[in-house]
């Protein structure tokens, strides 16, 4: 299982602070900002591998679930 950032969110946000620092803005007037966007991988294969069996209410609660 993995519980962490949705990388995609994160290069949006950072296309957009480019963005702003190539139309003029200095970068320390930028705001700082935390990732907003998380996601949840449960890892159903490995887990089975190694004698775990996942229960149904968290697999539902993935975001994705790998097979």
């Amino acid at each position: 299982m993995s519980y962490g950032v949705e990388v995609t969110d994160l290069y949006r946000k950072a296309a957009h602070y480019v963005d702003k620092i190539l139309n003029g803005t200095k970068p320390a007037d930028l705001p700082v900002q935390q990732a907003g966007k998380f996601e949840f991988v449960i890892n159903q294969k490995a887990a089975k591998q190694i004698g775990h069996t996942i229960p149904v209410a968290l697999l539902a609660q993935a975001n994705q679930v790998i097979k």
